[in-house]
């Protein structure tokens, strides 16, 4: 009987315990050290994102002769705002580490790959490792509607590309032409111009010729 009772008093005593350790004091405690806002920056303030997409990026080794995995993360297509220019970039999913980042230029042109409808294939001069370099990407996506869907994309941006560069060269040409037909009227202006000078010289001789006195003329 008295066990009971010690065990019950135990109890109420544990019970008060962590009710007074539950109960709030309204003290407050300020941090050691105040930590200050960063801003983070990604390199892609100044584009936009015309698409994005989950998948699984590989990397072929030339020296293995087999294909590598880079990473699963985010493919970006991103569209400088200024220029107008484009690039590809794959980022891994937890680290924000760059797997890929190169230009989509008018050449690049992607490819399905063999037995898999969900995945493609590009040739690429990449920058991710912090120098240029030929790489031969395969891109692997979740459906077949994201891997047409990028496919679409990325013929669409580097046909656009190549307009540009066509526009491009084509006004380039028209300046060099414009300043060229300017120059020839220049030069006919001056020969028309110097013409009636050379006439005005010759009357002017023939002139002087004939009011001189006679034995000068002998």
């Amino acid at each position: 009987m008295a066990s009971n009772v010690e065990t019950e008093h135990k109890e109420r005593e544990g019970e008060e315990t962590v009710a007074a350790e539950d109960e709030d004091t309204g003290a407050q405690v300020a941090p050691i050290i105040k930590l200050e806002e960063v801003a983070v920056t990604t390199g892609e303030e100044d584009e936009d994102a015309i698409l994005d997409l989950k998948a699984k990026l590989y990397r072929f080794d030339k020296d293995g002769t087999q294909w590598k995995e880079r990473g699963v993360g985010t493919v970006k297509l991103l569209k400088h705002k200024e220029s107008g220019k484009v690039r590809l970039v794959f980022r891994q999913s937890k680290t924000l580490k760059i797997c890929a980042n190169h230009l989509v230029l008018p050449t690049m042109s992607v490819q399905e790959h063999s037995g898999n409808d969900k995945s493609c294939v590009w040739h690429a001069t990449d920058f991710a490792d912090g120098e240029l370099k030929e790489e031969l990407f395969c891109i692997r996506f979740a459906s077949v509607e994201n891997c047409k869907s990028f496919m679409e994309m990325v013929q669409e941006v580097a046909e656009s590309q190549g307009q540009k560069e066509e526009n491009k060269d084509a006004t380039n040409t028209a300046g060099l032409l414009e300043k060229l037909c300017v120059g020839d009227g220049r030069s006919e202006e001056k020969v028309e111009g110097e013409a009636p000078v050379a006439a005005k010289e010759e009357r002017r001789d023939a002139t002087s010729e004939q009011t001189k006195p006679e034995e000068y003329k002998k």
